[in-house]
């Protein structure tokens, strides 16, 4: 269990708040964090890619030239991979590229990249009563108070989807907000700085904390 610093709207330390999550063993934390990666960025494949064999092409019934005494090489059809305008060989095809990985395992993935994020972890006081209408320039400032940098990757963890918080967010280009029971691998691991208020930990702490 760590304890992180809990900021008020204007930056002040106004109290800890507890992050106590049950994460994988040493020895196997990088390789279920890993495979739970992996997995995420497999699934999110489309798999639609698709070229035509010559099977495939339209054209090419005619033989181009009769077989001897031409000199040129012979040829049964003008779709042969070798020309131009031909089937492709061994291009891709739609597939699935789908893994599976048991409930379980990805939810003690998700809690040990978490749980190792700690440091960069920001714990903030609730503060959608603070944005009464949209604006992103408060919400700006009041990151700079809290100590990030505003050129740094943020993903802002909220409990619940505050409109007002969300107008105010989608202006920043380097900022990803998202809600606690929709937590993925990936965007735990890619940002620089994650930011969260406290009774979005405790909740995360309530949806993954078996």
């Amino acid at each position: 269990m760590v304890n992180c610093v809990v900021r008020d709207w204007e930056g002040k330390e106004v109290g800890e708040a507890p992050l106590d999550l049950r994460v994988a063993k040493e020895g196997t934390a990088s390789h279920v964090v890993h495979r739970a990666l992996v997995r995420q960025l497999a699934n999110a494949r489309q798999g639609t890619a698709s070229t035509k064999t010559r099977a495939e092409v339209s054209g090419g019934g005619r033989k181009p030239w009769r077989q001897k005494g031409t000199g040129r090489a012979r040829a049964g059809s003008n779709r042969s991979p070798l020309w131009r305008g031909g089937g492709v060989i061994f291009g891709p095809k739609p597939r699935d590229y789908t893994i599976k990985m048991n409930r379980k395992e990805r939810r003690l993935a998700l809690r040990t990249a978490l749980q190792s994020r700690f440091e960069d972890l920001v714990v903030v006081q609730d503060f959608a009563d603070q944005l009464p209408r949209p604006k992103t320039k408060e919400l700006v400032s009041a990151i700079a108070r809290w100590g990030i940098e505003p050129t740094a990757k943020i993903l802002l963890i909220m409990p619940e989807r505050a409109e007002t918080v969300y107008l105010s967010a989608r202006n920043i280009p380097n900022l990803r907000l998202i809600s606690a029971s929709n937590l993925n691998v990936f965007d735990i691991l890619a940002a620089d700085q994650i930011l969260t208020t406290a009774s979005a930990l405790t909740k995360i702490q309530e949806v993954y904390g078996d």
